[in-house]
């Protein structure tokens, strides 16, 4: 089996998100870049999106799961969304970089990249 990546950059959703009270009260963008461990010759051969890694359906899901959170640190919401993708998905590896934009004056985004799983489980 192959070892190919299914990727999303730059995936853009309001939340809920912070420690301070008035972010308790207003939505602030994040932005997701998604790495997804997937073998992509089955779907490469069949052209059927059933045989794939439907990076739309993955799209959907974390963005209404995350216009409906209300957590205090990126870190957590990082966490979860990468146990939705890894469970709900069947994807055995997974790297999620989520940027807070503009949570610190002078910087652009500040945030965290996790990775779970192993990329050898594919091969």
């Amino acid at each position: 089996m192959a070892l190919d990546i299914v990727f999303i950059e730059d995936l853009r959703i309001d939340a809920i998100i912070g420690i301070y009270d008035w972010e308790r009260e207003v939505r602030q963008t994040i932005a997701l870049d998604i790495q997804m461990a997937a073998d992509v010759t089955r779907p490469a051969s069949s052209e059927k999106i059933e045989d794939a890694l439907n990076y739309k359906a993955v799209a959907k899901r974390l963005i209404a799961y995350t216009e409906e959170s209300q957590f205090q640190l990126v870190e957590t919401l990082a966490e979860n969304l990468v146990k939705i993708i890894m469970h709900e998905f069947a994807v055995p590896w997974c790297r999620l970089k989520l940027s807070k934009l503009g949570a610190v004056t002078g910087s652009r985004s500040v945030g965290v990249i996790i990775e779970r799983g192993h990329k050898d489980t594919m091969i």
